[in-house]
């Protein structure tokens, strides 16, 4: 399995094939327009001038793995010699149902076809093809060439042998792979985010501020960022549908989201992307401010 292809070249996409690339896989990185290829290739290239700056890899190395990324605006000519496609499009339920029937057409009937998604159903998505035993998920996690975590999710009809190649071709990347299986959420997000809700919940409550909140959680649970700053650096939007899908999948109260949380989705504050969630982001510069709307 040499020859693979990523589906979108957001944050998430362009991470992944950098790390593919860089470990000797020949990528098609794919999307709808090429200014946005060309920008996530440019992000790439910053990320692993990063990694010569600190010595992860060589200058060599570096032109040799941008030399494994080619881009196409074409699903079926970027798909077509794939071993494995991995999509990494928006986090949206009808989009990548659409996505995975036009991929089982254009993808070699041999092909493993892999999602990227955070809490969608793999079990539902691989029902959209005719090869339900040859679908997966592989839940990369942000920043993709720095963290180690791949949630393998196994849907319903996912087979041993799609599993044990994934499984082995996460440790080629040098990450570590741990086998789940398709519930709402997985692990990673059926635990994170009600933490990331609950936080939420404590500022519309008024318990605590934007900082107050964040601080009690890096001091006293050592976690790196704060759930209110994560939430930011997730996207807003990103946790309000994962805890959609929790809340439907699971027909529970407990993980409704916060009316607080759907009011900033709804007015646009998404977080970090848009510059401004929890916290007010200005380009270049690494001071967290809170957003105005918080501050008392």
């Amino acid at each position: 399995m040499k020859n693979l292809a990523v589906i979108g070249s957001g944050t998430m996409g362009n991470g992944i094939a950098h790390v593919f690339a860089q470990y000797g896989f020949n990528v098609s990185l794919i999307d709808l327009k090429q200014e946005f290829l060309d920008k996530a290739l440019a992000k790439i290239q910053k990320n692993m001038d990063r990694q010569v700056a600190k010595g992860v890899i060589s200058e060599v190395e570096k032109e040799a793995a941008l030399g494994r990324i080619n881009t196409f605006t074409s699903m079926p000519d970027g798909v077509k010699n794939s071993d494995l496609v991995v999509e990494a499009a928006t986090e949206n339920m009808e989009i990548k149902l659409d996505l995975f029937r036009q991929l089982d057409e254009a993808a070699p009937e041999g092909a493993i076809l892999a999602s990227n998604t955070s809490s969608i159903s793999i079990t539902k998505i691989a029902a959209a093809t005719k090869r339900p035993n040859k679908v997966i998920g592989m839940h990369f996690m942000n920043p993709v060439p720095v963290m180690k975590l791949i949630e393998v999710i196994r849907g319903y009809a996912t087979s041993d042998e799609t599993t044990e190649i994934i499984m082995a071709l996460s440790k080629e990347l040098e990450k570590v792979p741990v086998e789940v299986n398709d519930y709402p959420g997985f692990v990673a997000n059926r635990i994170l985010m009600p933490m990331i809700n609950e936080a939420i919940y404590s500022l519309y409550e008024g318990v605590a501020g934007v900082e107050e909140i964040d601080t009690v959680m890096k001091l006293g649970m050592a976690h790196p960022m704060g759930p209110l700053q994560l939430a930011d650096f997730i996207g807003l939007d990103v946790c309000l549908s994962i805890l959609r899908v929790l809340h439907e999948g699971f027909g529970n109260p407990k993980y409704a989201p916060c009316p607080l949380l759907v009011n900033m989705v709804e007015a646009g504050f998404k977080g970090a992307k848009t510059g401004e969630g929890f916290y007010a982001y200005t380009q270049g510069s690494k001071d967290l401010i809170v957003s105005s709307q918080f501050k008392k």
